[in-house]
């Protein structure tokens, strides 16, 4: 009753949100490729929640989300090119115009809660250089959203080591994740988050590969019935803005979206172990099996992946050696 009431007030909150839009100074919208009742989906309410309020309505948020506008892939060019002032997306999204992003996707580089805090805190020699290239394109990183350790999803038996990857189709949503794949003998297939639960109703792929949070989200447990806990990369989120549009808001706006952006930030990322958690409880309760990885295994899984840490420095030059130094000495 609690999750039916609360997803009401979200509707409601959206559907008032046009309302309040004409009353206001400025408008920012934000497309998310997830659906509202998502963390992220919910992140973006208590964003919106705080502006709202400490801007006394000056400035409205509207959520567009469920890739009603625009699809995750679609997101850094909408927002670069001011077609819609902000968007969410999946950081990997930016590995054409910054290479370097996708050290979070560095097989089991980040393996413990303390080192993905480290890595991601604002300012951090990891993330500092990211928020600072992302720039080139158009868009501004308000904010980092958490979305967990990756998993691989299955039907009918784990993906237990190499072994049981080799020949399969298995989706993916970066370049690195697919260079995993390859390293351990299965065929990397680029599939959108939102495009996912039909790739895997259809038998696109064989395997998946998402965060937990999104099974429960996207009710993955209709179309797959195992889990093998991998952790072997950190999925983050950024929310981000059209440079342009950003610059034009007066100080005082700015200050009040940045401080609300921070709000939203700490709050996604204080609340991550407990959403996995939750997320396994559900997943566990709709009939899949969660299996996690013995040590001998997760060795297994290391060893293969070494090619993909070489590749990484090469196609990414002096600021992906520069990040990479960074994320070891964490």
């Amino acid at each position: 009753m609690k999750s039916l009431n609360w997803a009401l007030g979200a509707a409601i909150a959206l559907g008032l949100s046009a309302g309040s839009a004409l009353a206001a100074d400025t408008t920012l919208r934000i497309s998310l490729q997830l659906p509202l009742t998502s963390h992220l989906g919910q992140n973006l309410l208590l964003f919106k929640e705080e502006v709202e309020k400490n801007s006394n309505g000056d400035i409205a948020v509207e959520i567009y989300d469920s890739a009603q506008l625009y699809k995750d892939k679609e997101v850094p060019a909408a927002v670069g090119s001011g077609a819609i002032e902000m968007g969410v997306a999946s950081l990997t999204r930016y590995v054409g115009d910054v290479p370097a992003v996708d050290i979070f996707y560095q097989p089991f580089l980040f393996d413990t809660e303390e080192k993905v805090r480290a890595a991601v805190a604002p300012g951090s020699a990891v993330r500092g250089p990211l928020d600072e290239a992302i720039q080139d394109t158009g868009s501004t990183v308000l904010w980092w959203q958490a979305y967990g350790g990756a998993i691989m999803l299955s039907k009918e038996a784990p993906i237990k080591t190499p072994e049981d990857m080799k020949g399969k189709k298995v989706r993916v949503f970066g370049k690195t994740l697919g260079d995993f794949v390859k390293a351990a003998g299965g065929a990397p297939t680029l599939i959108s988050g939102s495009e996912q639960y039909l790739a895997y109703q259809r038998g696109t792929v064989d395997i998946g590969m998402t965060g937990v949070s999104g099974v429960k989200s996207r009710k993955l447990w209709d179309v797959m019935d195992t889990i093998t806990v991998t952790n072997n990369a950190d999925i983050e989120f950024i929310v981000v803005v059209n440079t342009d549009f950003w610059n034009g808001l007066s100080e005082e706006h700015k200050a009040i979206v940045q401080a609300a952006a921070l709000t939203a930030e700490n709050d996604v990322r204080d609340r991550m172990s407990q959403i996995e958690a939750d997320a396994y409880k559900a997943a566990e309760e709709n009939g899949m099996t969660v299996y996690r990885p013995t040590a001998e295994e997760i060795t297994a899984w290391k060893t293969v992946s070494e090619p993909v840490y070489e590749a990484y420095i090469e196609k990414t030059g002096d600021l992906g050696q520069k990040i990479m130094d960074a994320a070891k000495k964490l």
